[in-house]
């Protein structure tokens, strides 16, 4: 009844008789825990922070288990300036109450940007909180400055803490998105040690990424189309009449020519029929088509050339297919492909 009676619209009227009933609480029930946040509450609201503080550090003393407590006690570390204390309580609020994450993850998320509280909030991460990986994955797609994240996930990989893959390509995928296209090849390079952004990455698909982000191959599965990337090959199939986008993956090449050299088995169709490669800037724009002979022709290699503008900073590499009108279909291998930049 009291906490009812002083709750944030409450008038003054109301909170006076909250007053009363929450001290007859204690009086009747020393661990009344709800009566001891309301007598805080209302000491904070008259402007008595010292008195506030004692009743909430008994209320806290009682039970982790009253909201408005924690609550009250993260925002008075907060006012205090103490960093390793609102962690802490940050840490006891999301495991007693999980759901309040969605208050409370926006706030670290923006404060995590702080040098001082990114470094405390490291530590803290350090030792495996039950709310590690969900808070890790949260500020992946979700800060205000998604440049202190990638510091934030760079130093949690130097002291150990494992970064899960999904974050992190979630990470470079919000960062390209907000066009840091710098900042995200930086990161990516960073998880991915032997990419080059002068070229495509992993031609005889190898890498075995389970969360791939945007600069990985992509396998895709719609209308009707199978792709599978699997055992060091990349395996497609569409139903007859049926044709679109096979394998994709993001690219920031810098201006110049480029070379793409692949190898293909299983591809038989007509002419018309056949699978090619594109070069799309973000816009749309296609830099040109390179079509894909039948397999059983030079071996099933296949070749040509992009030029990539100045004006298109980021690219996809696709390789799509046509609608054919052999019963079976589409279907077909690519054992290896890789973009590079003419000699």
């Amino acid at each position: 009844m009291s906490a009812v009676l002083s709750r944030p619209e409450a008038t003054p009227d109301e909170r006076q008789r909250s007053e009363a009933v929450a001290e007859l609480a204690l009086r009747q029930d020393s661990t009344a825990v709800a009566a001891a946040a309301t007598l805080g509450v209302n000491a904070d609201l008259r402007g008595e922070r010292s008195v506030a503080r004692s009743f909430f550090a008994y209320a806290y003393k009682l039970s982790r288990r009253d909201l408005r407590t924690q609550l009250w006690v993260i925002e008075d570390a907060v006012g205090r300036g103490s960093i390793s204390e609102v962690l802490n309580h940050y840490d006891t609020t999301l495991r007693v109450f999980p759901n309040i994450d969605k208050i409370l993850y926006p706030i670290l998320a923006n404060a995590s940007a702080n040098p001082a509280i990114r470094s405390v909030l490291i530590r803290k991460l350090y030792s495996k909180p039950v709310w590690s990986d969900s808070f890790i994955y949260y500020v992946a797609g979700n800060s205000p400055d998604l440049q202190s994240t990638a510091l934030l996930f760079n130093r949690l990989r130097q002291v150990g803490v494992a970064v899960p893959e999904s974050a992190q390509t979630r990470l470079v995928d919000a960062l390209l998105t907000a066009g840091r296209m710098d900042a995200a090849w930086n990161y990516y390079a960073t998880i991915r040690s032997s990419a080059d952004r002068r070229q495509s990455r992993d031609p005889r698909f190898v890498g075995g990424i389970d969360e791939p982000s945007q600069l990985d191959w992509i396998a895709v599965n719609d209308g009707g189309l199978t792709a599978s990337l699997a055992n060091g090959l990349f395996d497609f199939a569409a139903p007859a009449s049926v044709g679109g986008p096979l394998l994709r993956q993001g690219q920031l090449l810098p201006s110049g020519v480029y070379r793409l050299n692949g190898r293909s088995i299983g591809i038989d169709q007509a002419d018309s029929a056949l699978p090619y490669w594109t070069l799309r800037c973000s816009n749309g724009r296609e830099l040109g088509r390179i079509g894909m002979p039948n397999s059983v022709q030079a071996n099933g290699t296949f070749s040509g050339k992009f030029v990539v503008p100045a004006d298109c900073p980021m690219q996809t590499l696709l390789l799509v297919a046509q609608p054919s009108d052999a019963i079976s279909g589409l279907s077909g291998q690519i054992i290896r492909v890789s973009l590079t930049p003419e000699q």
